[in-house]
């Protein structure tokens, strides 16, 4: 708090003049070193600091027995990278000769196809949405839900390779848009199939 300390000055002689009583100021600053710990204080337990960026990965919610017997998957498609940016995919297995069709990083070609084959989980995954607001769901509980609808045996199963051309990039923007489009089960292998090879020479051949 500020003080003043008054100084002497008055005239003591009858004839004298008076002077003006001097005033020296001095300023407590201990009031304000308190309040720039208590807005220091606040402004730690108040912010938000930056959170890293990072990729997130949907594991199997349930172990799986090695002795099970692997069902068919019903709503498959591989997508294969090569170079200068090129996309190709063919849905379902080898062993029934599919076409291998070019398509694009883009929203309307890679994440139009995802969303496409995803729409039933990505329908599922909404409706929780909402209602993990309305019931305010944990969000612990909510990852477990989602995983059990990624999880569903109608659910889109990606497999992502790639030719000795493609770039770390490529596989990168492929993930995120399955991130994007809720794809929960996705294997990514470094290796072609010899017909996928055979295939991907043909369509850059005569595209």
């Amino acid at each position: 708090m500020a003080e003043l300390n008054a100084g002497g000055g008055a005239g003591h002689g009858k004839h004298e003049k008076k002077r003006a009583k001097k005033l020296s100021t001095r300023v407590d600053m201990t009031p304000l070193v308190d309040l720039a710990f208590l807005l220091l204080t606040f402004f730690v337990l108040t912010a938000t600091f930056n959170k890293p960026k990072v990729m997130d990965l949907n594991f199997p919610y349930d172990k799986e027995d090695a002795n099970d017997v692997k069902s068919e998957v019903r709503n498959g498609i591989t997508l294969i990278a090569s170079g200068n940016d090129k996309l190709y995919y063919y849905s379902g297995g080898l062993d029934k000769d599919p076409k291998l069709t070019e398509i694009s990083y883009k929203a309307d070609g890679l994440r139009k196809l995802l969303l496409e084959r995803n729409a039933e989980v990505v329908s599922q995954i909404k409706a929780l949405g909402e209602k993990a607001q309305k019931t305010k769901m944990a969000d612990t509980t909510f990852k477990r839900e989602v995983v059990k609808i990624q999880s569903f045996p109608d659910a889109l199963v990606v497999l992502i390779k790639n030719d000795d051309k493609a770039v770390y990039k490529n596989i990168i923007d492929i993930v995120d848009e399955l991130n994007i489009t809720k794809v929960g089960r996705f294997v990514v292998v470094d290796e072609l199939d010899p017909k996928e090879k055979l295939m991907l020479e043909q369509i850059k051949t005569n595209p």
